[in-house]
C-alpha cells in the first residue's frame, strides 16, 4: 500500500530518511533530524528564506526566531537608500546594454551627440551612451531611383513631354543625414529644374529624335552641379531619357513629319552611297590619265633628248669632214624618200621626154616582176624597146646604189 493512501498504515515519507511520523503536536516529530533529509528542498522555505534575506539587505527585521513571543531582539535597522541604490544600478545596468548596436556592411552610422554631429561610425559591433548620442544608419550602396514625367515648353514655343528616370547613391553621409531635410524631395525638385532649364534651350524636333543623348548628358552634369551646390552627399549613377513624345492632339502630325524626315534621311543615305561608288572609279580614271600623261611625256623628252644626241653626234661628225657627211645625208634623204613613194621617175635620153611609171598598179617585184611589166607595155605599144632596156638596166642600177646606201646608211 502506498505511504500517503488514506485509511492505510503506511505513513511514512520516503523522503523523510526513516524518521517518525508527522504528528500533529509541538512539532516533535517534525523538527527532528533535519541532518538526515535526502530529498529536495522544500520550495516555500526556500522562498522564504530568501525573502528573509532580502529584508535583511534592505534593513527589515527578520521573522521571529524559537518558541519566545514578543519583538525578537535580533532585527537590523532599515537602510532608506538600500531600495533606490539597488533600483539605480537595475537601471543603469539595463540603460548600457541598450547602447549597443550593429552597422551593418552596407551601412554607415551618424552619430549625433545632443543633436550636434559626433562622428561617422564603420560596420562592426559600437557602443553610444543612449538618450546622449543619436545614431542614425544610411545605406551607402543601395541604388535608389526616381521618375519623372513631366509635359514642358521647348525654345522654338513647343510643348513636349519628357519621361525620365535618375538612379543615384549616398555618397557622403554626413551631409546626407545633416544638410538637407528631405533628400528625396531635394533631388527630385533639382532634377525638374535641370530637366526645365535643358529642354527650354533645345528644339522640339532634336528632343524628339536625335538629341535625345545629348539631353540626357545636359541633365546629368547641371543636376550633379546642382546636387554639390546644395551639399546632400549624393552622387548620380546614371540619367535615362525614358521617352519623349508630343502632346496627345497634334502626335499624328508630329510622326508624319518624324516619318518625312526619316524619308529624306534615307534618300541622303542612298545618294551618298552612289557617290561613293562613283567617286573611287572617276578618282581611278582620272589617276590613269595622268599617268598616261606622265608616260607620253617621258617618252616624248627620251626621243627629244636622243634627237639632240643624234644631232650632236652629227655636227661632231660634220665637223670633222663636211663634204662627207653632207653626201651621206643626202643619200640618206634619197634613200627615205624614195622608200615611201608609190612613183619612180625615169630618163631615157636628155631630148626625151619625161615619164611616169605607174610602179604602184604593176605587179610583182624585183626585175622578173619589172621584165614581165615592161613586156606587157610593149605589148601594147605603150614603150618602145630601148625604154624597156634603158628601164631593165636603171633597176639594175637603182638597186646596187640602193644596197650601197643602205650599206653606208649603217
Amino acid at each position: 500500500m502506498a505511504w500517503n493512501e488514506p485509511g492505510g498504515g503506511n505513513q511514512h515519507d520516503p523522503w523523510s530518511g526513516g524518521g517518525g511520523r508527522r504528528g500533529g503536536g509541538n512539532g516533535g516529530g517534525g523538527g527532528g533530524n533535519r541532518g538526515g533529509n535526502q530529498g529536495p528542498p522544500d520550495l516555500d522555505e526556500a522562498l522564504k528564506k530568501f525573502q528573509d534575506k532580502l529584508n535583511g539587505m534592505l534593513g527589515g527585521r527578520g521573522g521571529k526566531r524559537g518558541g519566545g513571543g514578543g519583538k525578537g531582539g535580533g532585527g537590523k535597522p532599515r537602510n532608506t537608500f538600500a531600495l533606490p541604490g539597488l533600483l539605480i544600478v537595475v537601471a543603469l545596468a539595463i540603460w548600457a546594454a541598450t547602447g549597443f548596436y550593429l552597422v551593418d556592411q552596407s551601412e554607415r552610422g551618424v552619430v549625433l551627440r545632443f543633436g550636434k554631429f559626433q562622428e561617422v561610425v564603420s560596420p562592426g559591433l559600437h557602443w553610444n551612451p543612449p538618450l546622449i548620442d543619436d545614431v542614425r544608419m544610411v545605406n551607402v550602396t543601395r541604388v535608389r531611383s526616381l521618375t519623372q514625367t513631366q509635359s514642358m515648353l521647348t525654345r522654338d514655343e513647343n510643348i513636349v513631354e519628357v519621361e525620365i528616370s535618375a538612379q543615384y547613391q549616398v555618397a557622403n553621409p554626413r551631409d546626407f543625414v545633416l544638410n538637407v531635410r528631405n533628400p528625396q524631395l531635394s533631388i527630385e525638385n533639382a532634377l525638374d529644374s535641370a530637366l526645365r532649364h535643358v529642354v527650354g534651350g533645345t528644339d522640339m524636333i532634336e528632343i524628339l529624335t536625335s538629341g535625345r543623348e545629348i539631353l540626357g548628358s545636359s541633365v546629368a552634369s547641371r543636376l550633379q552641379s546642382y546636387l554639390d551646390s546644395y551639399g546632400t552627399g549624393i552622387r548620380l549613377q546614371t540619367i535615362n531619357i525614358e521617352s519623349t513624345t508630343a502632346p496627345g492632339p497634334v502626335i499624328d502630325a508630329f510622326d508624319d513629319v518624324i516619318r518625312a524626315r526619316e524619308d529624306r534621311q534615307r534618300t541622303i543615305n542612298q545618294g551618298m552611297a552612289y557617290a561613293n561608288a562613283i567617286i573611287p572609279e572617276a578618282q581611278g580614271q582620272a589617276q590613269r590619265l595622268v599617268e598616261q600623261g606622265q608616260g607620253y611625256r617621258e617618252s616624248v623628252v627620251a626621243e627629244a633628248r636622243g634627237q639632240a644626241n643624234r644631232f650632236n653626234a652629227l655636227l661632231s661628225q660634220y665637223q670633222n669632214s663636211p663634204a662627207i657627211m653632207r653626201e651621206r645625208l643626202y643619200l640618206d634623204a634619197i634613200a627615205e624618200i624614195f622608200g615611201t613613194t608609190p612613183k619612180v621617175l625615169v630618163d631615157v635620153a636628155d631630148d626625151s621626154p619625161l615619164m611616169y611609171l605607174p610602179l604602184d598598179q604593176m605587179g610583182g617585184g624585183g626585175s622578173g616582176g619589172a621584165s614581165s611589166s615592161g613586156e606587157r607595155l610593149g605589148e601594147q605599144g605603150e614603150l618602145d624597146p630601148r625604154v624597156l632596156e634603158r628601164l631593165r638596166s636603171g633597176q639594175q642600177s637603182s638597186s646596187s646604189s640602193n644596197s650601197g646606201i643602205r650599206r653606208e646608211g649603217r
